[in-house]
């Protein structure tokens, strides 16, 4: 899949404009989604249809068959959620790198030093959140949708009465195991994504409740201050 180039160049870009736990999600869509993908589970399923094998002779009806059996083939699917939940990051890198532009203008202005990336705050802070929360829904809209087409387990022997087959007709599934490993590893790693999203949210959020109780300096240690303030008042009567 050469074409996850493109895509993964833009990804690298926001690599850069992301926090720790949104470097880790980006690392868990390039290992063990697109590149699972390019190499490992396209093959599996590329004999989908061409070994899906009914039965009957009876004209068409493998066909609506394999049309109820599969109503999207899987890595089309897969490729779809990658795009999905990728795209929310690409609206937060467009508007990081418009911030970024913004504010070197500003600092060419007062000969400040090149800023590497916009600092998370204010606009951008939000811009991020709102990428964070929508790609969790579409996270999770895509996990309930692979669930409700295929369940947990693709079962070797399916039964199909769709018409124009005669009466009942079984028809055959190629490696269902195999594919059924497949389903439930990406299944996971969607779970393990939605989870480092949470993480992310609650992350950002008790970094603003620190600068709000403590201010960007951080929490002052009492234990630390007290001992000198009375070894400075002993000394001086002494």
């Amino acid at each position: 899949m050469g074409d996850w180039n493109f895509l993964g160049g833009i990804l690298e870009e926001v690599h850069v404009h992301s926090t720790i736990v949104g470097r880790i999600w980006l690392t868990i869509l390039f290992i063990f989604r697109m590149l699972v993908l390019g190499v490992a589970a396209e093959d599996v399923w590329n004999d989908e249809q061409s070994e899906f094998i009914c039965n009957t002779e009876q004209p068409g009806c493998r066909n609506v068959c394999y049309d109820k059996a599969f109503p999207i083939s899987l890595i089309r699917y897969w490729v779809l959620q990658v795009i999905f939940v990728s795209s929310p990051s690409l609206v937060y890198m467009a508007h990081a790198l418009y911030r970024l532009r913004a504010l070197e203008k500003q600092r060419q202005k007062k000969k400040h030093r090149k800023l590497s990336k916009a600092p998370l705050r204010g606009a951008l802070l939000r811009t991020y959140v709102l990428h964070i929360l929508t790609r969790s829904v579409l996270e999770v809209g895509f996990m309930v949708g692979q669930y409700t087409l295929y369940g947990l387990e693709l079962r070797p022997l399916y039964p199909c009465e769709r018409l124009p087959c005669p009466d009942t007709v079984h028809c055959f599934v190629s490696r269902p195991t195999e594919k059924t490993v497949f389903m439930l590893f990406m299944q996971c790693v969607a779970a393990v994504s939605l989870l480092l999203n949470i993480l992310e949210i609650s992350h950002l959020g008790c970094t603003r409740l620190g600068l709000g109780l403590w201010g960007p300096e951080g929490p002052r240690d009492p234990g630390l201050s007290e001992p000198n303030k009375d070894w400075s008042t002993a000394h001086t009567r002494a």
